[in-house]
Parts: structure tokens; C-alpha cells; sequence
């Protein structure tokens, strides 16, 4: 009668499967720009030594914009903006009876608010590069919208484009020091003149209204 221990089954042949990795979830990639505004503060208060690197990357990510790309932004922004978006905005408010054409305006000159803050901030940081940009890029891009989507709310607003960019360029202007506005002024015209040099006097007429406010 045998005494020996029983057998184990032996390993079945082939490859063995990997297991599969357990998936992280970073915590961080979860949460929202405000919301990680809020940790990138939190770790500068605790660790001030990495502010300087902190600021050369803040000025590395906005003081390289593209002319192409925020005409881009900005032309998308317009453009696309629908006559339904009238729904409400018209007629009796609380503010008085509205037209059409009046909210037509209001609707798309929020559409490029953010775009025109982000001028000013560059401007107010000292990145004149920059700044000068993004407002090569909001003209650009508004001009490209001159008989764009006339059944939507540029239909209502026809004379926007032009008139929204020549804002964009006296708020520039106006931004900066007084000893610099008449150079970033000649830059400007300079620049845009070869960008859209249809507008070439309307343009250069805004400017020098801007540069004489003293």
C-alpha cells in the first residue's frame, strides 16, 4: 500500500497571463482648473522656494501666444455664435426694452471678453510681446468674420468685426505707460497693416485717437 503524499496537479502548459494593473486615479487630474488654482497656491505657501520656478513657467506658458491661433480662437468664437441665442435676451428685460441688434452686440462682444482680458493681464505683467499678439490675433481673427454666418448673430451686428477691433487696439494702447504708447502704437499699425490692410486706415485712425489720450 503506497505511503507517498498525493500528487498536485501540475501547471497547466502555455503562457502565463499577466494580472492586470490595478488603473491609478490621480487625484489631481480629477479636479477642476479652479480647484487645482487652489493646490498650485497651497504648495507655494509651503514650499516659497519653488515660486521662482513657478513664475518662469507661468511667464513661459502666456508670453508666447500665436497671432494664428488666437485669430483662430477668436474667429470660432464669433462665427459660430446662433440667432437662437437671441431667445431672451430681447424684448422686455429689467433693464428697459432691448432690440435685437443691442443684444446681437452684447452676445458677441462677450464672446471675445476673455481673449481681450488676457491682452490687458499681458499687458499689465509687462509681456508687451505678448499682449501685442493677441491683439494682432483678436483683429485677425474678427476680420476673417466680415460676411461670415450672416444668418446667425453677425446678420444682426454686421459692423462688429470692425468696430470691436478697433477697441482692441485703443485698449492697448491705452494699457500701456504713456512714455510707450506712442511705440506700441507705430507697432500695432505696423503690424496690422500687413494682417489686414483693408482696414489699414480705419485701424491706424483708432490708434492715433488712443495714443493722443494722455
Amino acid at each position: 500500500m503506497a505511503t507517498g503524499r498525493s500528487r498536485k496537479p501540475s501547471a497547466p502548459s502555455g503562457p502565463r497571463r499577466a494580472k492586470p494593473k490595478a488603473r491609478s486615479t490621480s487625484t489631481l487630474d480629477g479636479m477642476a482648473p479652479h480647484e487645482l488654482a487652489s493646490v498650485l497656491r497651497a504648495v507655494l505657501t509651503r514650499h516659497p522656494e519653488l515660486r521662482t520656478e513657478a513664475e518662469q513657467i507661468a511667464i513661459e506658458m502666456i508670453s508666447a501666444p500665436s497671432v494664428e491661433n488666437v485669430a483662430d480662437e477668436v474667429y470660432e468664437a464669433v462665427s459660430a455664435l446662433g440667432i437662437e441665442l437671441l431667445q431672451g435676451r430681447t424684448g422686455k428685460q429689467a433693464r428697459g426694452y432691448v432690440e435685437p441688434t443691442e443684444a446681437a452686440w452684447e452676445l458677441l462682444g462677450e464672446a471675445v471678453a476673455d481673449v481681450l482680458d488676457d491682452m490687458k493681464r499681458c499687458a499689465d505683467l509687462g509681456l508687451r510681446e505678448a499682449a501685442e499678439a493677441i491683439c494682432c490675433g483678436i483683429v485677425l481673427g474678427l476680420r476673417r468674420t466680415k460676411g461670415a454666418n450672416s444668418d446667425g448673430l453677425l446678420g444682426w451686428a454686421p459692423d462688429f468685426p470692425a468696430e470691436e477691433s478697433c477697441h482692441a487696439v485703443a485698449e492697448l494702447i491705452r494699457a500701456s505707460a504713456p512714455k510707450d504708447r506712442d511705440a506700441t502704437r507705430n507697432r500695432l499699425v505696423e503690424a496690422l497693416v500687413k494682417l489686414v490692410p483693408s482696414w489699414d486706415e480705419m485701424i491706424t485712425r483708432a490708434a492715433d485717437r488712443a495714443d493722443k489720450c494722455r
